[in-house]
Protein backbone atom coordinates (compact mmCIF):
# COMPACT_ATOMS: atom_id res chain seq x y z
CA UNK A 1 0.00 0.00 0.00
CA UNK A 2 1.47 3.35 -1.04
CA UNK A 3 0.65 6.93 -0.03
CA UNK A 4 1.53 9.48 -2.71
CA UNK A 5 1.31 12.56 -0.49
CA UNK A 6 1.37 13.32 3.23
CA UNK A 7 3.11 15.52 5.80
CA UNK A 8 4.54 13.28 8.50
CA UNK A 9 6.91 16.10 9.48
CA UNK A 10 3.95 18.27 10.56
CA UNK A 11 4.32 19.51 14.14
CA UNK A 12 0.82 18.23 14.92
CA UNK A 13 2.32 14.72 14.80
CA UNK A 14 5.11 15.52 17.27
CA UNK A 15 3.58 13.77 20.28
CA UNK A 16 2.31 10.73 18.36
CA UNK A 17 4.72 10.32 15.44
CA UNK A 18 6.46 7.12 16.58
CA UNK A 19 3.10 5.48 17.25
CA UNK A 20 1.75 6.69 13.91
CA UNK A 21 4.68 5.21 11.99
CA UNK A 22 4.36 1.90 13.83
CA UNK A 23 0.64 1.77 13.00
CA UNK A 24 1.32 2.64 9.37
CA UNK A 25 3.71 -0.28 9.07
CA UNK A 26 1.30 -2.61 10.87
CA UNK A 27 -1.48 -1.57 8.48
CA UNK A 28 0.65 -2.50 5.47
CA UNK A 29 1.83 0.91 4.30
CA UNK A 30 5.05 0.10 2.46
CA UNK A 31 6.02 3.45 0.92
CA UNK A 32 4.91 7.03 1.42
CA UNK A 33 5.99 10.42 0.11
CA UNK A 34 6.55 13.00 2.85
CA UNK A 35 6.19 16.48 1.37
CA UNK A 36 7.96 19.48 2.80
CA UNK A 37 6.37 22.89 2.37
CA UNK A 38 9.08 25.44 3.26
CA UNK A 39 12.72 25.69 4.39
CA UNK A 40 11.62 25.48 8.03
CA UNK A 41 10.34 21.92 7.71
CA UNK A 42 12.74 20.55 5.10
CA UNK A 43 15.31 19.41 7.73
CA UNK A 44 12.63 17.33 9.47
CA UNK A 45 11.64 15.71 6.17
CA UNK A 46 15.28 14.75 5.57
CA UNK A 47 15.63 13.46 9.13
CA UNK A 48 12.55 11.26 8.85
CA UNK A 49 13.72 9.88 5.49
CA UNK A 50 17.06 8.94 7.05
CA UNK A 51 15.29 7.33 10.02
CA UNK A 52 12.85 5.32 7.87
CA UNK A 53 14.58 4.87 4.50
CA UNK A 54 12.50 1.86 3.49
CA UNK A 55 9.22 3.65 4.18
CA UNK A 56 9.70 7.33 3.37
CA UNK A 57 10.43 9.04 0.07
CA UNK A 58 11.38 12.65 0.89
CA UNK A 59 10.08 15.60 -1.10
CA UNK A 60 11.02 19.27 -0.76
CA UNK A 61 9.06 22.21 -2.07
CA UNK A 62 7.89 25.74 -1.33
CA UNK A 63 4.11 25.71 -0.90
CA UNK A 64 2.12 28.72 -2.18
CA UNK A 65 0.81 29.34 1.36
CA UNK A 66 4.37 29.88 2.62
CA UNK A 67 6.37 33.09 2.35
CA UNK A 68 9.68 32.63 0.53
CA UNK A 69 12.89 33.25 2.42
CA UNK A 70 15.76 35.04 0.71
CA UNK A 71 17.69 31.80 0.30
CA UNK A 72 14.82 29.38 -0.37
CA UNK A 73 16.09 28.46 -3.84
CA UNK A 74 19.63 27.63 -2.74
CA UNK A 75 18.29 25.76 0.28
CA UNK A 76 16.01 23.73 -1.98
CA UNK A 77 18.91 22.76 -4.21
CA UNK A 78 20.91 21.81 -1.11
CA UNK A 79 18.26 19.40 0.14
CA UNK A 80 17.73 17.93 -3.31
CA UNK A 81 21.48 17.42 -3.68
CA UNK A 82 22.10 15.92 -0.25
CA UNK A 83 19.00 13.81 0.42
CA UNK A 84 18.85 10.41 -1.27
CA UNK A 85 15.84 9.78 -3.51
CA UNK A 86 14.56 13.33 -3.09
CA UNK A 87 11.52 14.53 -5.02
CA UNK A 88 10.20 18.07 -5.50
CA UNK A 89 7.04 19.47 -3.95
CA UNK A 90 4.68 20.43 -2.54
CA UNK A 91 4.50 23.52 -4.70
CA UNK A 92 1.95 25.16 -6.95
CA UNK A 93 -0.66 27.90 -7.25
CA UNK A 94 -3.51 28.96 -4.97
CA UNK A 95 -6.16 31.63 -5.47
CA UNK A 96 -8.25 30.35 -2.55
CA UNK A 97 -6.13 31.94 0.18
CA UNK A 98 -6.72 35.53 1.25
CA UNK A 99 -4.59 38.26 -0.38
CA UNK A 100 -2.84 35.86 -2.73
CA UNK A 101 -0.06 37.17 -5.00
CA UNK A 102 -0.40 35.16 -8.18
CA UNK A 103 2.60 36.80 -9.84
CA UNK A 104 4.87 35.79 -6.96
CA UNK A 105 3.34 32.31 -6.81
CA UNK A 106 3.91 31.91 -10.55
CA UNK A 107 7.56 32.97 -10.26
CA UNK A 108 8.22 30.55 -7.40
CA UNK A 109 6.34 27.65 -8.94
CA UNK A 110 7.97 28.10 -12.33
CA UNK A 111 11.42 28.07 -10.72
CA UNK A 112 10.60 24.76 -9.05
CA UNK A 113 9.13 23.35 -12.24
CA UNK A 114 12.40 24.17 -14.01
CA UNK A 115 14.40 22.26 -11.39
CA UNK A 116 12.10 19.25 -11.60
CA UNK A 117 12.32 19.27 -15.38
CA UNK A 118 16.11 19.60 -15.51
CA UNK A 119 16.51 16.70 -13.07
CA UNK A 120 13.42 14.74 -14.18
CA UNK A 121 12.21 14.60 -10.58
CA UNK A 122 8.78 13.51 -9.37
CA UNK A 123 6.90 16.78 -8.87
CA UNK A 124 3.88 17.18 -6.55
CA UNK A 125 1.66 20.13 -7.48
CA UNK A 126 -0.95 21.90 -5.35
CA UNK A 127 -3.68 23.82 -7.17
CA UNK A 128 -6.73 25.55 -5.75
CA UNK A 129 -8.92 27.80 -7.91
CA UNK A 130 -6.00 28.46 -10.27
CA UNK A 131 -6.48 25.91 -13.03
CA UNK A 132 -6.29 28.41 -15.88
CA UNK A 133 -2.97 29.91 -14.76
CA UNK A 134 -1.56 26.45 -13.97
CA UNK A 135 -2.43 25.05 -17.39
CA UNK A 136 -0.93 28.13 -19.04
CA UNK A 137 2.35 27.50 -17.20
CA UNK A 138 2.35 23.78 -17.98
CA UNK A 139 1.65 24.39 -21.67
CA UNK A 140 4.35 27.05 -22.03
CA UNK A 141 7.23 25.32 -20.21
CA UNK A 142 9.22 22.13 -20.52
CA UNK A 143 7.96 19.43 -18.17
CA UNK A 144 9.59 16.44 -16.48
CA UNK A 145 9.75 13.43 -18.78
CA UNK A 146 8.23 11.25 -16.06
CA UNK A 147 5.24 13.59 -15.79
CA UNK A 148 3.95 15.31 -12.66
CA UNK A 149 1.41 14.72 -9.90
CA UNK A 150 -1.64 16.87 -9.20
CA UNK A 151 -2.07 15.94 -5.57
CA UNK A 152 -5.58 15.79 -4.12
CA UNK A 153 -6.93 16.83 -7.52
CA UNK A 154 -10.03 18.99 -7.17
CA UNK A 155 -10.47 20.20 -10.75
CA UNK A 156 -13.18 19.33 -13.20
CA UNK A 157 -13.60 16.15 -15.20
CA UNK A 158 -13.33 18.22 -18.38
CA UNK A 159 -9.72 19.19 -17.61
CA UNK A 160 -8.51 15.64 -17.02
CA UNK A 161 -7.86 14.65 -20.68
CA UNK A 162 -5.83 17.84 -21.26
CA UNK A 163 -3.83 17.41 -18.06
CA UNK A 164 -3.27 13.70 -18.71
CA UNK A 165 -1.96 14.52 -22.18
CA UNK A 166 0.55 16.88 -20.55
CA UNK A 167 1.74 14.00 -18.37
CA UNK A 168 -0.29 14.36 -15.21
CA UNK A 169 -0.95 11.76 -12.56
CA UNK A 170 -3.86 12.41 -10.18
CA UNK A 171 -4.01 11.42 -6.52
CA UNK A 172 -7.24 10.83 -4.65
CA UNK A 173 -7.64 11.56 -0.93
CA UNK A 174 -10.22 10.18 1.47
CA UNK A 175 -11.67 13.64 2.09
CA UNK A 176 -13.32 13.34 -1.32
CA UNK A 177 -15.43 10.46 -0.01
CA UNK A 178 -17.47 13.05 1.89
CA UNK A 179 -20.98 13.22 0.42
CA UNK A 180 -20.62 16.92 -0.32
CA UNK A 181 -17.58 16.18 -2.49
CA UNK A 182 -19.50 13.93 -4.89
CA UNK A 183 -18.53 16.10 -7.89
CA UNK A 184 -14.83 15.48 -7.22
CA UNK A 185 -15.42 11.74 -7.00
CA UNK A 186 -17.30 11.93 -10.30
CA UNK A 187 -14.34 13.75 -11.87
CA UNK A 188 -11.98 10.99 -10.75
CA UNK A 189 -13.99 8.50 -12.76
CA UNK A 190 -12.47 10.23 -15.81
CA UNK A 191 -8.89 9.62 -14.67
CA UNK A 192 -7.10 6.92 -16.70
CA UNK A 193 -6.43 3.99 -14.38
CA UNK A 194 -2.71 4.11 -15.24
CA UNK A 195 -2.55 7.68 -13.87
CA UNK A 196 -4.38 7.18 -10.56
CA UNK A 197 -2.65 7.33 -7.18
CA UNK A 198 -3.95 7.32 -3.60
CA UNK A 199 -2.97 9.70 -0.81
CA UNK A 200 -3.99 10.74 2.69
CA UNK A 201 -2.49 14.27 2.85
CA UNK A 202 -2.26 13.49 6.57
CA UNK A 203 -2.66 15.11 9.01
CA UNK A 204 -5.23 16.98 6.89
CA UNK A 205 -8.05 15.80 4.55
CA UNK A 206 -9.73 13.56 7.14
CA UNK A 207 -12.03 10.98 5.50
CA UNK A 208 -15.64 10.44 6.64
CA UNK A 209 -16.05 9.03 10.13
CA UNK A 210 -17.17 5.60 8.95
CA UNK A 211 -13.94 5.24 6.93
CA UNK A 212 -11.64 6.51 9.69
CA UNK A 213 -10.16 3.35 11.18
CA UNK A 214 -7.34 5.10 13.06
CA UNK A 215 -8.71 8.16 14.89
CA UNK A 216 -6.33 10.70 16.35
CA UNK A 217 -6.93 13.62 18.72
CA UNK A 218 -8.01 16.97 17.28
CA UNK A 219 -9.46 15.29 14.17
CA UNK A 220 -6.05 14.65 12.66
CA UNK A 221 -5.94 12.28 9.72
CA UNK A 222 -3.86 9.17 10.45
CA UNK A 223 -1.84 7.87 7.46
CA UNK A 224 -2.98 4.32 8.27
CA UNK A 225 -6.48 5.36 7.18
CA UNK A 226 -5.10 4.86 3.67
CA UNK A 227 -6.15 1.21 3.74
CA UNK A 228 -9.83 1.94 4.34
CA UNK A 229 -9.72 4.95 2.00
CA UNK A 230 -8.40 2.79 -0.83
CA UNK A 231 -10.98 0.10 -0.14
CA UNK A 232 -13.81 2.65 -0.21
CA UNK A 233 -12.45 4.35 -3.32
CA UNK A 234 -12.20 1.02 -5.12
CA UNK A 235 -16.00 0.79 -5.01
CA UNK A 236 -16.07 3.79 -7.36
CA UNK A 237 -12.68 3.84 -9.12
CA UNK A 238 -10.36 1.32 -10.75
CA UNK A 239 -7.54 1.18 -8.19
CA UNK A 240 -5.91 -1.97 -9.57
CA UNK A 241 -2.84 -0.14 -10.89
CA UNK A 242 -2.10 2.28 -8.06
CA UNK A 243 0.94 0.37 -6.78
CA UNK A 244 2.52 0.06 -10.22
CA UNK A 245 1.65 3.70 -10.96
CA UNK A 246 3.39 4.75 -7.74
CA UNK A 247 6.49 2.75 -8.56
CA UNK A 248 6.62 4.08 -12.13
CA UNK A 249 6.25 7.71 -11.11
CA UNK A 250 8.27 7.86 -7.91
CA UNK A 251 10.95 5.18 -8.14
CA UNK A 252 11.88 4.61 -11.78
Amino acid sequence: MTDAHLHLQDARFDTVRDRVVAEMLAAGITRCVVNGTCPADWPMVAELAAQYPDLIIPSFGLHPWKKPTADWHSQLLHFLDTTPNACLGECGLDRWIKDYDLDLQTEIFTAQLEIATERNLPLSIHCLKAWGPLIEILESNRLPERGFLLHSYGGSAELIPLLAALGSYFSFSGYFLQERKAKVLDAFRSVPNDRLLMETDAPDMLPPEHITTHPLPHDLNHPANLVSITKAASEHLDTSLISSNFDRFFTT
